[in-house]
């Protein structure tokens, strides 16, 4: 089904809209969730947890995407989940790896969390990736939206871990630099 009749179930509260969401995009949302928990049954949670969500979103929300918008919910479902479960086991594992990468950049700005100032933050970051080779943005996407690992990145685009690594790291550099450019003080 086509995601405008999907949101129009949605938006008739026609119970079909969780049906069809999932026979469409449950594979990705759990593909986004099993990433970051790297759990079967706690990705499966989150991915009913996202239905869930959207039938309480949708309306008022009407996303222009989809896919993206359900994938956002289940993202961040997993990440909340994981920050609950490993709260006192902090740098023990990719997860924490990833969350520690990114907070260096952005960290200490409670700010942050408001919707504008965040739609603001992504606006530019996305600036900056349209900076950036393909290459690049395929590494930084895959790392900071779907988790993967550095391994994972690395045999997907056929390079060396320690390559990804150093582009990641170099990466972030440069995007703080771009963003306290910008005047954002992190």
């Amino acid at each position: 089904m086509e995601d405008e009749k999907i949101l129009q179930l949605y938006l008739d509260r026609n119970e079909l809209a969780i049906h069809e969401s999932a026979e469409k995009y449950g594979a990705y949302c759990r593909a986004v969730a099993m990433n970051i928990l790297g759990d079967p049954d706690d990705a499966e949670e989150c991915v009913n947890d996202t239905w869930f969500k959207a039938w309480n979103a949708i309306p008022p929300a009407s996303p222009a995407d989809l896919r993206t918008y359900l994938g956002k919910i289940s993202r961040n479902l997993a990440f909340d989940r994981y920050r609950t479960e490993h709260r006192d086991k902090r740098g023990s594992g990719e997860e924490a790896l990833l969350l520690d990468e990114l907070e260096e950049i952005v960290s200490g700005h409670e700010d942050a969390s408001s919707s504008l100032i965040a739609r603001e933050l992504l606006s530019e970051i996305r600036q900056f990736l349209a900076l950036q080779t393909k290459e690049k943005r395929v590494m930084f996407v895959r790392r900071y939206w779907y988790a993967d690992s550095v391994t994972a990145i690395a045999r997907r685009l056929g390079v060396s871990e320690n390559r990804v690594s150093v582009t990641l790291n170099r990466l972030r550099k440069k995007l703080k630099d771009h963003l306290n450019q910008r005047g954002y003080d992190l």
